[in-house]
C-alpha cells in the first residue's frame, strides 16, 4: 500500500486511473488521501469472487437491484472519497438511472471488502465509517487470516458493531438481500 503525496478529490483520481502507466494499479481515495494498493493474491481473489457471485445469483433469481466488482462509489456530498469495494449490491430502489459512466454518487447497500496484504485490515477498517455513514447497510469483510467474515452494520445508537462469522456458519444478506445465504465453508475449505 502506497500513500500518494498530496490532496485528492474524485476527478484527480478518474484522471490517474485513466492514464496507461495506472493500468495495473488500484486506487481508493479516503479524505483527499490517495492510496495505491498492489494486486492481490489467489486467495484474495477466491473469497472476493465467491462473495461476488453468491450476491450475483441471489440478485440474478430475485431481481433485487445491481451488482458490481471493483466499481468505485462516493457519498453524494463528498469529493474526497471514492471507494472500491470487491463486490456491491444496491437495490433497485436505491439505482440510479443512467448508470454514472464515473464513480457512482451513492453508497451500496452491502460493500465486500477482503482484508489482505494488498488491502490492509487496518485500511479496511479506517473505510467503515464512510460506508455505514452514508447508506451501506452491510460491510462484509472477508478475513482469510481468521478463516471467516466480518459482519460489519450500524446498531440503533448508529455505533459500528461488527460479528465475526467462522469457517463453519452462513452469511445471510439480512433484511437487506434476504434471499442471500452462503455456507462459508464454500470460501475456506
Amino acid at each position: 500500500m502506497k500513500i500518494w503525496p498530496g490532496r485528492y478529490d474524485i476527478d484527480d483520481v478518474w484522471d490517474i486511473v485513466h492514464k496507461p502507466e495506472n493500468d495495473d494499479k488500484r486506487f481508493e481515495l479516503l479524505d483527499g488521501q490517495l492510496v495505491e494498493f498492489p494486486l492481490c493474491g489467489g486467495l484474495h481473489g477466491l473469497i472476493a469472487s465467491e462473495l461476488l457471485f453468491g450476491l450475483a445469483n441471489t440478485n440474478k433469481r430475485d431481481s433485487a437491484g445491481i451488482v458490481t466488482a471493483r466499481s468505485g462509489y462516493h457519498p453524494p456530498d463528498d469529493r474526497w472519497t471514492v471507494l472500491g469495494p470487491s463486490a456491491a449490491f444496491t437495490r433497485k430502489e436505491r439505482v440510479q438511472y443512467p448508470l454514472a459512466k464515473r464513480y457512482a454518487a451513492r453508497m451500496p447497500d452491502i460493500a465486500v471488502e477482503v482484508a489482505s496484504f494488498c488491502n490492509p485490515y487496518d485500511w479496511v477498517r479506517e473505510k467503515l465509517p464512510k460506508y455505514l455513514h452514508n447508506g451501506t447497510q452491510l460491510v462484509w469483510v472477508g478475513l482469510s487470516e481468521r478463516i471467516g467474515v466480518e459482519v460489519c452494520k450500524l446498531d440503533e445508537d448508529g455505533e459500528i458493531q461488527t460479528e465475526f462469522i467462522s469457517a463453519d456458519g452462513s452469511l445471510s444478506g439480512e433484511d437487506v438481500l434476504p434471499g442471500f445465504r452462503l455456507e462459508l465453508s464454500a470460501l475456506f475449505s
